[in-house]
C-alpha cells in the first residue's frame, strides 16, 4: 500500500502484497465504515532528539475533521497519538529535554528509538505490530502493539490501542516521569494524544469533575475533551489501566495521556509484561456530559481485538 487503498479486502484483511506496500511506504491507513480515519507512520524519519517512534497522524472524525497534531511548535516531540515514556531507567523515549532532579529540564544525549520490526496482523481496520525499544542499538523493551478502528455509529468511531511492554534485559528496569524525578504534577508517560489547537481551549470533564485542574491527575474511568468541532472520550480498557491517572492539558495546549508513573516509578522486572489498553471515541461535534457518559459506556462494552491474527 502506498497511502491509498487499491480496493477492499475480504473480511477486512488486506489484499496480497499490501504488507509489502505498507513497508515500502512506511505507513498504513486505517479505515472505519469504509472511510479512512487514521494514518499510522511506523517508520518515521525524525531527529534523534524527538525519540523517533511510530505514531498515528492524522486521525480524523468520520466527518473528516482532524483531531491530532504533529510536531507542533510548542512541543515538536508531540506526535499525534503515540506511546511515549520520558524515562526508562534513564533513557528518554518521549523526546525533548529530560527532567533531572535538582537541575530541572536538561538537554541530555539519552534519547531512545522505537523501531518497527514486523506486523503480526495487518488489516483494513487495524493491526498488531512488534516494536523494539532501543538505546544505542541495545533493545531494552519489546512491545506488542494492537490497534483497531471500531465503528460506533454514523458520527463516532473508536480507536482501540493496547500496548504490551516486556523488559528484555537481564536486570530490572523501571518507568519514571518528571514527577517521579521531582516535578510535581508532571507524571506523564505512556499512551498520549495530542489534539490540534483551536480558537479557544477545549473543555475537559469526567463523570463528576470539570476543568483542567479538577481532572488532571484523576483516575476516572473515562475522560472527555470537547471542542466545537470534535469530542474525544478516553476510557481505560482494563481494570489496571483505569487505575492510572490522567495527564491533562487544555489551557496551554490540548493533550491527554494515561500515566504509567504518576507518583512512583513503575518496576519492569525481566520477562514480565506490562499491559495497558486505552479506547478512545472520536466524535464529530461537541458532546455534553450525558452523551459522553453514554459513549463511554459503549466503549466499556467493546471486547478487545485479537492481538494475533495472521494476514491471509
Amino acid at each position: 500500500m502506498t497511502g491509498q487503498r487499491t480496493g477492499p479486502a475480504a473480511h477486512g484483511t488486506r489484499p496480497a502484497g499490501a504488507d509489502r506496500d505498507a513497508e515500502a511506504a512506511g505507513a498504513a491507513v486505517l479505515t472505519c465504515g469504509g472511510r479512512p480515519v487514521a494514518r499510522y507512520e511506523h517508520r518515521p524519519d525524525l531527529p534523534a532528539r524527538e525519540s523517533p517512534r511510530p505514531y498515528l497522524h492524522p486521525v480524523r472524525t468520520l466527518g473528516g475533521t482532524p483531531v491530532t497534531e504533529l510536531r507542533p511548535a510548542d512541543h515538536v516531540h508531540h506526535l499525534g497519538v503515540s506511546v511515549a515514556v520520558p524515562d526508562v531507567s534513564g533513557t528518554n523515549f518521549w523526546g525533548g529535554r529530560t527532567f533531572v532532579r535538582g537541575r530541572g529540564p536538561t538537554e541530555l544525549d539519552n534519547h531512545g528509538v522505537q523501531r518497527h520490526l514486523r506486523w503480526s496482523r495487518l488489516a483494513e481496520d487495524g493491526f498488531t505490530e512488534e516494536i523494539a525499544w532501543l538505546r544505542d542499538g541495545r533493545t531494552l523493551l519489546a512491545e506488542r502493539r494492537t490497534v483497531a478502528a471500531r465503528e460506533l455509529d454514523g458520527t463516532c468511531w473508536a480507536l482501540d490501542l493496547t500496548t504490551e511492554l516486556t523488559n528484555t534485559c537481564d536486570e530490572e528496569l523501571s518507568v519514571g516521569s518528571p514527577a517521579t524525578n521531582g516535578r510535581p504534577g508532571a507524571g506523564y508517560g505512556g499512551f498520549f494524544w495530542r489534539p490540534p489547537i483551536g480558537p479557544r481551549p477545549p473543555e475537559v470533564f469526567t463523570a463528576d469533575a470539570e476543568g483542567e485542574e479538577a481532572v488532571h491527575g484523576s483516575a476516572a474511568p473515562w475522560l472527555a475533551m470537547a471542542s466545537d468541532a470534535w469530542t474525544l472520550v478516553f476510557a481505560g480498557g482494563t481494570a489496571r489501566t483505569r487505575r492510572d491517572p490522567w495527564f491533562v492539558r487544555a489551557a496551554e495546549y490540548p493533550g491527554v495521556g494515561s500515566a504509567l508513573a504518576w507518583e512512583r516509578r513503575l518496576p519492569l522486572p525481566p520477562g514480565q509484561p506490562v499491559v495497558r489498553r486505552v479506547v478512545t471515541a472520536v466524535a464529530d461535534g461537541r458532546l455534553d456530559r450525558d452523551a459522553a457518559a453514554r459513549t463511554a459506556d459503549r466503549l466499556a462494552r467493546l471486547t478487545p481485538p485479537a492481538p494475533e491474527e495472521a494476514p491471509a
